[in-house]
């Protein structure tokens, strides 16, 4: 009894220490705690940096890809049951519905879960907890809170842990070392599939503390948004905008559209696009309308089309084509 009393006394000194030495002139909203978190998020980036990262290293070295993703599987499949269980507490038939299902042909077909048949038969994988949970019904997150070896949390969801302990099926599976040894392997292969995020936060962010709390903070804020049924709209860029006509940029096709439409017995007088390219090269432009079976209109008159190359006849340009010069350039050749 005394002993008890021994150790409880050296955990509160241990604990008041830690908060009287690690204390934030002006805390950040949200996080009124964030003395006392700094110490916990430092205490727990030494031992992933002294113990957890080294043995996940280690494990990714002798254990192969495709057993690995095994593992990875096996553990989806046995948080699928705690996920379908929070589906259905927040009445998300459809969703836990799946998740048995997900359960059921894993378990079955995927040869107790090492390998995911469920994902190639369509059915989506889910996320959800007790934290989200308790969110779904209106529970506030509480402050920030790094916990000891567990990471970030808020108060809400510690208390939502200590739910997911106790559905976790492998909370009782006999004998407990077992049981120990499973959770142990489920977090060293975690550890492993985040190796290279934390070396891209390791290298990216200022401060790490900062940037963890404030990614943990939105994701969970995220799921709890999604969960409700919200989704944020998409931006209106105006799709039923008509589109311009880039073949028209300078109005030249319209105007003598409208001057057609304009003029009297406009019907009867060709274009001067419609002059056949046989005519000779040095028709005036009556000529060539007249060739064409039409008088050309009052006022009118068609230029004949330019000598661009200044070769014979049978070398002009129709009128309605464009041709660069010939350029001559000199050559030379190698003997």
């Amino acid at each position: 009894m005394q002993t008890t009393r021994v150790r409880i006394t050296t955990l509160a000194f241990a604990a008041v220490t830690l908060a009287g030495c690690a204390t934030v002139q002006t805390p950040t909203k949200g996080d009124p705690l964030e003395g006392l978190n700094r110490t916990v998020f430092k205490f727990n980036d030494k031992v992933d940096q002294y113990a957890l990262k080294p043995v996940a290293k280690g494990y990714v070295y002798i254990t192969p890809q495709p057993v690995r993703d095994s593992v990875t599987n096996f553990f989806s499949n046995i948080g699928d049951v705690y996920i379908a269980a929070n589906n259905l507490l927040q009445l998300k038939v459809t969703d836990g519905v799946e998740d048995i299902m997900r359960i059921v042909i894993n378990t079955t077909f995927g040869v107790g879960g090492l390998f995911d048949v469920a994902t190639l038969a369509k059915l989506p994988k889910h996320d959800n907890d007790l934290g989200l949970t308790l969110g779904h019904y209106g529970v506030p997150p509480g402050p920030y809170l790094v916990l000891p070896l567990f990471g970030p949390s808020t108060v809400r969801d510690a208390v939502g842990s200590i739910g997911e302990y106790y559905v976790n099926p492998l909370s009782y599976i006999h004998p407990d070392g077992l049981s120990w040894a499973l959770y142990g392997l489920n977090i060293v292969n975690t550890r492993a599939n985040l190796l290279s995020a934390s070396d891209v936060l390791e290298g990216a962010a200022l401060d790490k503390y900062s940037f963890v709390r404030n990614a943990y903070l939105q994701r969970r804020n995220y799921l709890l948004t999604q969960g409700k049924g919200g989704n944020a709209s998409l931006p209106d860029y105006g799709d039923n905008a008509a589109l311009p006509k880039y073949d028209d940029v300078d109005g030249s096709a319209a105007a003598p559209a409208a001057g057609a439409a304009s003029a009297p017995g406009a019907a009867s007088a060709p274009a001067a696009a419609t002059v056949p390219a046989t005519a000779p090269a040095g028709a005036s432009g009556a000529t060539a309308a007249t060739a064409a079976g039409a008088a050309p209109a009052s006022g009118t008159s068609v230029s004949p089309p330019l000598d661009m190359n200044g070769g014979p006849e049978n070398d002009q340009i129709p009128a309605d084509q464009v041709v660069p010069p010939r350029l001559n350039f000199p050559t030379f050749k190698l003997r």
